[in-house]
């Protein structure tokens, strides 16, 4: 087998037929030349396999002209150096190449731009329309009122001369149309929506949790109008306690970031944000207290008519049979969310496809009802177990 040396000599390259890719055709000082010219072309190739990999890192403070502090995507910090050769102007914020074994800085990508929560933006405007929810009549209208009315008519409250809410929190049990309202509003006001998981801020190492915070606002900022929902708030919103977890403790920090950001614009600014959770009684009351989401709504179960309406809503594609009696299906699905009444309604579909049939009776939606309950109580019975 040859060494090294041995394997980029040109003999190596002509001598293996693996490589003699030239055409007969053409004289015999083309072919050499073709040759030459492919064997150029490897070596080349097998020259950047061997070259190590740059790593990614951002500038976080200028020290010298030729000395940064740099991090790296797991968190850690370092004093560098600044090839000579680099021609760019380096500022805070900047992403940058690092040598391997001396993280010495030799190249400047550009500023960060991406913000690490490009995964959170729809780019898109949400489908859902007004339409799209049934009942909760007076809700929609104070969900307008704050945050639909100062993204599209801003100038009537200048008039007024009163500010309105910089944002809203939605509670009540899951599965009554929180996040249906949220991207219905964010529809009719043609805004960014950007939808967070409280969970999601909860980083691994410390201070990422309230950088991805504030990555996650300035980004709304840039995009604006934008409405910021973040679901599951609990999650970081939560009571402080005085003596936690290092986790804890990080937790706490992020929701400090939070409440920074939130103070951090006007409240006509066209940014909004909604929060949304199934337990207000474990949030902090600094997250609620005026100036922040100081208006609290409460999503409910539906009643009667709300009932009657989310079931036409989820039935209005469905091929019904013509004695289907829609007042006794919903007199039936009394207690029931507005999830749970689409999952009655699919569910229905299901038996009617069982038995090959195009066409949905009265008793498929009365069958699955019992078995929607049926895995409701199974729920409640494990939730009161592991309680």
């Amino acid at each position: 087998m040859a060494d090294e040396d041995s394997f980029y000599d040109d003999d190596v390259f002509s001598d293996n037929p693996e490589y003699n890719v030239v055409s007969d055709s053409g004289s015999d000082e083309d072919k050499l030349i073709h040759a030459k010219t492919q064997i150029a072309e490897l070596k080349a190739e097998l020259m950047r396999y061997k070259i190590p990999p740059l790593l990614v890192g951002e500038v976080i403070e200028l020290l010298s002209y030729d000395n940064v502090i740099v991090r790296l995507k797991n968190g850690n910090e370092f004093s560098v150096f600044v090839d000579k050769a680099l021609d760019s102007k380096l500022v805070p914020g900047d992403e940058v190449l690092l040598d391997q074994k001396s993280l010495s800085v030799v190249q400047k990508i550009g500023l960060k731009k991406n913000y690490d929560v490009n995964e959170f933006v729809i780019i898109e405007k949400p489908n859902t329309t007004w339409k799209n929810i049934g009942g909760l009549k007076q809700e929609i209208i104070e969900i307008k009122e704050v945050i639909e009315l100062p993204l599209t008519k801003p100038e009537l409250f200048k008039e007024v001369g009163i500010e309105p809410p910089k944002g809203i929190l939605l509670y009540g049990p899951p599965g009554t149309g929180k996040t249906l309202l949220a991207k219905a509003v964010a529809n009719s006001t043609n805004a960014v929506f950007i939808e967070i998981v409280g969970s999601e801020l909860v980083q691994k190492f410390i201070g990422q949790g309230a950088k991805l915070v504030k990555s996650i606002f300035q980004l709304a900022r840039d995009k604006a109008p934008a409405i910021i929902f973040i679901d599951e708030i609990d999650a970081i919103a939560s009571k402080r306690i005085e003596v936690g977890t290092s986790g804890e403790r990080e937790v706490q920090r992020t929701f400090m970031q939070l409440l920074a950001e939130i103070d951090g614009f006007k409240s006509l600014d066209n940014v909004k944000v909604i929060g949304a959770t199934n337990r207000i009684d474990i949030l902090d009351s600094a997250v609620i207290r005026p100036g922040r989401l100081d208006r609290i709504l409460l999503i409910p179960e539906p009643d009667k008519d709300g009932r009657k309406a989310i079931f036409e809503i989820h039935t209005k594609k469905m091929t019904l049979d013509k004695s289907v009696d829609s007042e006794i299906i919903v007199k039936n699905i009394k207690g029931f969310t507005g999830a749970e009444i689409r999952s009655v309604c699919v569910e229905a579909g299901y038996f009617a496809i069982r038995e090959n049939r195009k066409h949905v009776f009265t008793d498929d939606f009365l069958k699955a009802r019992d078995k929607v309950l049926g895995i409701k109580k199974k729920k409640n019975a494990l939730s009161t177990y592991i309680d």
